[in-house]
């Protein structure tokens, strides 16, 4: 998984970004100025940053001058909704620019497609028996083929993607199969009934009562 910076003042904030970071498998640092940010790319190897711009010390896009020397994929986290804001943050290189307030599950999922244009060799996924390759669609169980539908495939991706982290059948529902779906919340009771079935994910696919699922991928 990958080695995230947040660079975040607000600590409320931050500790939100790092629990869930943790949940579903990276590794991270904590920053809460802008003048630390330097030293901290001095010391460590980072796959991507998240940046405040608001900061103390130093801001957001004066330290884009000093990330860009690391080729590191950032993705700015702000307040700072105008257009000329939005310009000048992807004028200086940032990957995705995210306004605040913000959904953490979308800021999970964008964080997963900066980390698959940055290092596309990463998606490859085990538990237990099985192995999925993201990217290639594939699914393997001691070492044999899985036939999966496309929409299982895409589920199994969701909740990859969003494992340690309880998502409701509404929830999966949106992102599996998309807004306009007009089918009920059983539909996913099926799909997960079926996943588990053929990757011998049982016990890791949990019901979460009166919600819906969460991929236990913890060790």
């Amino acid at each position: 998984m990958a080695n995230i910076l947040v660079v975040e003042d607000e600590k409320s904030i931050n500790d939100l970004i790092t629990m869930n970071l943790k949940l579903v498998g990276h590794h991270f640092c904590k920053s809460y100025n802008g003048t630390d940010v330097i030293q901290f790319l001095k010391q460590e190897k980072f796959d991507l940053i998240l940046l405040d711009i608001m900061l103390p010390g130093m801001d957001g896009f004066e330290l884009m001058q000093h990330i860009r020397a690391y080729n590191i994929p950032v993705i700015f986290l702000t307040a700072k909704e105008s257009l000329s804001d939005r310009i000048t943050g992807f004028e200086l290189g940032a990957e995705d620019y995210i306004i605040k307030p913000f959904e953490i599950l979308e800021l999970l999922a964008r964080i997963n497609v900066v980390l698959r244009r940055a290092k596309p060799s990463d998606d490859l996924f085990v538990l237990g028996e099985a192995e999925v390759k993201l990217l290639e669609r594939q699914v393997l169980k001691d070492d044999q083929p899985v036939e999966l539908t496309a929409r299982e495939f895409d589920l199994l991706e969701v909740l990859i993607r969003n494992r340690n982290i309880a998502l409701s059948r509404e929830k999966l529902l949106e992102l599996v199969w998309g807004y306009d779906f007009l089918g009920e919340t059983r539909t996913v009771d099926v799909h997960i009934r079926q996943l588990r079935k053929k990757l011998g994910w049982e016990e890791r696919i949990v019901t979460i009562f009166k919600l819906g699922y969460r991929l236990n991928a913890e060790v």
